[in-house]
């Protein structure tokens, strides 16, 4: 029944990063974890692959509705690429199992799903900052410094904790390169799908190992709630959206942290 429950929980989370572009993926490690029984050092490796894969998905449906600059989207990615990459073949397996041992003992398993709990309520108050407010893209130009420096930061997020980080790249390329919404959304997609993709080879490098079966219709539930969101994105209110699931994430980031600190 636990198990059952997670592939819905996955359809969810397909569902809303083919909608709000990104923010989905926060869930991915949690569900692995809690409910499918992933270790969480395993999950966030397996989470880069679910998440790069759908979003890719994502990203290939709006290049065809021409809503992807792809030159702007690869400007931001760069950097990101090389973090994640980096961070899954050397930091990571480099972790010792316990990181602190007196006097309590913090095991990287447990820092790992704290700070995966953090980044979650941060990235639930973005959302709802976001929803309760327009993004307006700005002309004037941005130093391409600031650009790589948030991509590269992104980049480390998202191979230390397996997520997307779509609700950091979103408002940068808003505000950082001018970008409309719906252009965002989509280049936001191809970013996520480039860095994680590219960041799971050094997971695949350090020899993780794989649960076919499970993966297999891990990737089915996503990949429906993706192809039934993008379809029917028009329909969505996604500033409403987005509050109920910035609240909803704040919910899972509250019994993250009690069910690992008590």
């Amino acid at each position: 029944m636990i198990i059952i429950l997670g592939y819905i929980s996955a359809f969810i989370m397909g569902a809303v990063l083919g909608s709000l572009g990104g923010g989905g993926s926060i869930l991915t490690v949690p569900i692995l974890v809690y409910l499918m029984g992933v270790s969480p050092t395993v999950a966030t490796g397996y989470s880069l692959l679910i998440v790069g894969s759908a979003a890719a998905f994502g990203a290939y449906k709006y290049f065809r509705q021409g809503l992807i600059n792809v030159k702007a989207a690869i400007t931001f990615a760069i950097p990101s690429i090389v973090a994640v990459y980096l961070t899954r073949a050397y930091l990571i397996p480099a972790l010792p199992d316990v990181l602190i041992s007196y006097p309590v003992e913090i095991s990287r398993d447990d820092a790992i799903m704290v700070l995966f709990a953090i980044l979650m309520v941060v990235a639930a108050v973005m959302m709802l900052r976001n929803a309760n407010q327009t993004l307006k893209p700005h002309t004037a130009e941005h130093p391409i410094a600031l650009i790589l420096t948030e991509g590269a930061v992104v980049g480390v997020l998202t191979g230390i904790l397996g997520a997307g980080g779509g609700f950091l790249i979103i408002p940068a390329l808003v505000l950082f390169m001018g970008m409309p919404m719906k252009k965002a959304v989509g280049a936001s997609l191809l970013i996520i799908a480039l860095k994680s993709l590219i960041g799971f080879t050094g997971d695949l490098q350090a020899g993780i190992d794989l649960q076919i079966p499970m993966l297999a219709y891990f990737f089915a539930a996503t990949f429906l709630g993706m192809a039934i969101a993008t379809k029917y994105a028009h329909s969505f209110d996604g500033k409403k959206l987005q509050k109920i699931f910035a609240v909803f994430t704040l919910v899972i980031a509250a019994i993250i942290l009690l069910k690992e600190l008590i």
